[in-house]
């Protein structure tokens, strides 16, 4: 099992708070093989944490995190960086 942790930064603050409780909820009904998800929106960075047992890498979460960002964001010059990938017993 891993926790992977994603962030994208330069968020319009004006939709991150909303952004985040969009993308953690959307995981929770459209992306059953991500577990423990929760997106927050802090000093303009959107910060998603989730667990699952196939991305050792983290690109697939970082795919599906890409597009729901799109969804609930729009367009900005924001950049999105691999945190952290941390292997769980």
């Amino acid at each position: 099992m891993y926790r992977i942790t994603l962030e994208c930064y330069d968020v319009p603050p004006a939709e991150g708070e909303e952004a985040a409780r969009d993308i953690t909820e959307a995981f929770r009904l459209h992306y059953p093989h991500e577990n423990n998800v929760i997106c927050t929106f802090v000093d303009g960075k959107l910060r998603l944490v989730a667990e699952n047992d196939h991305d050792p890498d983290g690109l697939n979460l970082r795919d599906e995190f890409s597009d729901n960002i799109t969804a609930y964001v729009g367009a900005f010059d924001g950049d999105l960086k691999l945190v952290s990938v941390e292997t769980l017993d």
